[in-house]
């Protein structure tokens, strides 16, 4: 049985390892691989390398960055009172198209799952807890999926603040359970910021 040539196949065997791709769109994406011009290709293969050799963790917020901070932490004009925690950096682009938070984040990299193992130690969370200490925040937003992992997460990190004077807030949501955050569009994202609701007590 005739195959494909082994540089071919080894590129559709990359493109299956993409999230969603299986085996017919992998071809496609190869053939059109094949179909690019010479400059298009090597622009193709140093953006691979670029991301894998540059892009690394914030080391305040967590997000992604080719610098020892992002943009954001970097930004002066941004509220550093007011920390939105998200999962993912994934969610502080969606917050960031909306245009409308002007203040911080801080990266999860993932949320609390006793059912699959990850614990408070497994994620970012430490960071927050000493972020916190150092810096001068007023209000930490919750802005996590509706999911039992999301609430999960919200409750330790409102548990974690109770004694202190932090107010700790959670969107609202207008999507049902379980919707992960990039699937949210943009108004009903904006409209659970600014409907967020207080899960931590008044000091």
């Amino acid at each position: 049985m005739a195959t494909y040539p082994k540089s071919l196949k080894d590129l559709i065997e990359c493109f299956k390892k993409l999230p969603s791709i299986g085996e017919k769109s992998a071809e496609r994406m190869a053939f059109a691989t094949m179909n690019m011009d010479e400059g298009e290709i090597e622009f193709f293969a140093q953006s691979l390398l670029n991301v894998k050799n540059n892009i690394k963790k914030c080391q305040k917020c967590g997000n992604l960055t080719e610098a020892e901070y992002c943009e954001i932490c970097n930004d002066n004009s941004r509220n550093s009172q007011i920390l939105c925690v998200v999962e993912s950096s994934k969610n502080v682009i969606l917050f960031e198209k909306i245009g409308s938070y002007t203040g911080r984040y801080h990266v999860l990299d993932g949320l609390i799952s006793p059912l699959d193992g990850i614990t408070p130690n497994d994620i970012n969370i430490k960071k927050l807890y000493e972020r916190v200490e150092k810096e001068e925040i007023k209000e930490i937003i919750v802005a996590v999926k509706p999911s039992i992992e999301g609430e999960t997460t919200a409750l330790y990190i409102s548990k974690m603040f109770e004694n202190s004077p932090i107010l700790v807030s959670k969107i609202a949501h207008g999507v049902p359970l379980g919707t992960d955050m990039e699937y949210i569009d943009s108004l009903t994202l904006e409209m659970a910021l600014e409907d967020r609701k207080k899960i931590s007590e008044e000091k």
